[in-house]
């Protein structure tokens, strides 16, 4: 699988550290904190996903499809989404 790095160019997935779902939120009230940290959906489908790029140590959302690993989009976290 490759990725493209918008500062990079494309570059192997090897790069690229899988951080986490993108479209959580971490909650404010700490009695939800067990099930932000322990319980994780397992999406079918195009889903957006947190990366670090390690040699630029930028922050991406990735929307992949989690069956095929087609990759849709790739943007800087600090872009506000579309």
């Amino acid at each position: 699988m490759r990725l493209s790095c918008p500062f990079c160019g494309e570059r192997d997935s090897r790069e690229f550290t899988y951080k986490g779902d993108a479209t959580r939120a971490r909650p404010e009230d700490e009695a939800q904190m067990f099930d932000y940290v322990y319980l994780r959906d397992n999406p079918k489908g195009p889903h957006q996903e947190t990366w670090l790029h390690q040699p630029c140590r930028t922050w991406l959302v990735v929307t992949r499809d989690t069956v095929t690993h087609q990759i849709y989009s790739v943007r800087s976290a600090r872009e506000k989404s579309a």
